[in-house]
């Protein structure tokens, strides 16, 4: 097994030779997760959540408020502003819910899910879910995560030399400059994969799926053209989404982009899998907050049911565990973690700027 020729960092041949999970209580894994059970950082956390849950609805609900109580006034944008990041603290909660980090049993999560995730930002917990949890299964895995499919962006040298013509061709040559730009798309591509997922016929509860996602458009799209003019509800449709869009984007990309991928059979042990295609951001609870503990990734790959509050402290067993069976643990600082993710992108479109210097 080989890592791919665009990994940004740099292992030993020791650290990623395949060991295949195994069920057996000598796996790497296993004495691992037995020093996070037993150090009760499985165990659910009730009070942070029913916090955490009350605050972003009760500042949500605030926000609305504010935007019924200000009317039509161009200062609107602020608060387009502010639910952008509202929106993106929703989507936040969904995704704990989706992993079983809040409520025990599938059922309370999916119901809690479609409530944020649907009608919350209008964005179908079941096509996400689905789609996460391949991620997570094969993480970075160029086949298997869709995640690192190729689409507008490519993620790899061999992305790249497959790529077609056209806006994708154009894009892929520029991608690292136009990273930021696209994110701007990402909060309406998001609804708009959501409403296509409807026509699945692998998606659960469509119905339900449907009519929350339908109730969210028609309350969100009416409530704006009838406080504000046209051009203002435009323009606050813009801003919301637009920076939505971005934050989570700035939320999701510092996780795994310019790390080691894989292709083919090369699939290592889950404890490597996980922990070689990751990376981890430092800072304080600002960050924490901010990236919902996504800064952890690492920690959230090899546990994803664990509690949020407990990510910071699983850290350090799982670093120090790492240092000790020989696995590289990648953490930085945020804004490198972006440059290491550009520096990535820039490098796996070069066959694209090569073709059109050939060509």
């Amino acid at each position: 097994m080989t890592l791919s020729p665009d990994a940004t960092v740099t292992t030993t041949p020791a650290a990623v030779r395949p060991r295949r999970s195994r069920p057996d209580a000598g796996s790497d894994f296993a004495r691992l997760s037995r020093r996070v059970t037993e150090a009760g950082l499985l165990r659910r956390r009730p009070g942070y959540y029913t916090v955490r849950l009350g605050l972003v609805t009760g500042l949500t609900a605030a926000g609305w408020a504010a935007f019924a109580v200000l009317g039509d006034s161009w200062w609107q944008l602020a608060i387009a502003a502010f639910m952008a990041l509202m929106s993106g603290q929703v989507a936040l909660v969904a995704h704990d819910l989706a992993h079983r980090q809040v409520f025990r049993t599938r059922r309370a999560s999916a119901l809690w899910g479609r409530l944020f995730g649907n009608l919350g930002i209008g964005m179908s917990y079941g096509w996400w879910m689905n789609k996460h949890t391949r991620h997570h299964a094969n993480p970075n895995h160029e086949e298997l995560d869709p995640d690192v499919a190729p689409d507008i962006l490519v993620w790899s040298t061999d992305q790249a030399r497959a790529a077609g013509t056209g806006v994708a061709r154009f894009v892929g040559r520029h991608q690292a400059f136009l990273f930021f730009p696209l994110l701007t798309l990402e909060g309406f591509n998001l609804h708009v994969a959501s409403v296509r997922a409807l026509r699945s016929p692998t998606l659960k509860h469509r119905l339900l799926e449907g009519a929350l996602l339908f109730l969210h458009l028609a309350v969100y799209v009416s409530a704006l053209f009838l406080v504000l003019s046209p051009g203002k509800a435009v323009a606050f449709l813009a801003v919301h989404q637009c920076l939505f869009g971005v934050y989570l984007g700035c939320t999701f990309a510092p996780n795994h982009k310019g790390m080691p991928t894989f292709t083919g059979d090369d699939r290592p042990d889950f404890l490597r899998r996980q922990v070689l295609t990751s990376r981890n951001v430092r800072g304080g609870p600002l960050t924490d907050i901010l990236l919902g503990g996504l800064n952890y990734q690492i920690e959230h790959h090899l546990f994803p049911s664990m509690p949020t509050p407990h990510l910071r402290r699983a850290q350090v067993l799982v670093r120090a565990y790492c240092a000790e069976t020989g696995v590289p643990y990648h953490e930085t600082g945020l804004i490198r973690s972006y440059r290491e993710a550009l520096t990535h992108l820039h490098r796996v479109g070069e066959p694209l700027r090569n073709r059109r210097g050939a060509s």
